[in-house]
This record gives structure tokens, C-alpha cells and sequence, in this order.
């Protein structure tokens, strides 16, 4: 009683194909097997770009920055930076009081 019997499940696949349809069924199954099968070509595509990198010599980028010098000579030798100079900053225009106060006297 548990189990259901070979009729029952006939009844339910007619069920669906009267719903359904044969030619959306078959639509659905057809789409599900071209996207299977974009998956996969895509996962050989990243396996063959991984493979890529790791077969490609490790290069230091091209516009590299030298780290912090330690030690005192090599302090001694470096260059020394050029300093920004700060533009003049103008003026500010005096302030009115606010309305109501006394002036100063």
C-alpha cells in the first residue's frame, strides 16, 4: 500500500502529457541538454586558462616601485624627494556681525 503500482504512475504521466504537451516536454528536455552542454564546454575553457597561467613564467609587473631601503648607507644614498610648494591661499573677505549684535567697539 506504501508503493504506488505501474497504473498509477501511467496516470500521472498522461496527466502531465495532457498539460503539458508533447512538444513543450520535448523543448524543455532539448534546452536542459544545450545548457549541459554549455556548462561543460565552459568548465574545459577555464581548465585550459588555469593550465595557461600556470605554465606562464612569473614576471614582475613593468612599473614597479622599489620598497623601503634599510640600513644607513643605503639611506645615505637615496635620493632625496622633491617637495610640493603650497599655493598662496587668498584672502578671506571680512564677515558681517550677525544681525542684532552690537558692533565692537
Amino acid at each position: 500500500m506504501g508503493s504506488f503500482s505501474i497504473w498509477h504512475w501511467l496516470v500521472v504521466l498522461l496527466v502531465i502529457l495532457l498539460l503539458f504537451g508533447s512538444g513543450k516536454i520535448s523543448g524543455l528536455m532539448g534546452d536542459l541538454a544545450k545548457g549541459i552542454k554549455s556548462f561543460k564546454q565552459n568548465i574545459k575553457e577555464d581548465e585550459k586558462d588555469a593550465s595557461m597561467e600556470a605554465q606562464a613564467p612569473a614576471q614582475p609587473p613593468a612599473g614597479t616601485i622599489p620598497g623601503p631601503q634599510q640600513g644607513t648607507a643605503a639611506a645615505a644614498t637615496a635620493q632625496p624627494q622633491p617637495q610640493a610648494q603650497a599655493a598662496p591661499q587668498a584672502q578671506a573677505a571680512p564677515q558681517a556681525p550677525p544681525p542684532g549684535s552690537r558692533p565692537a567697539a
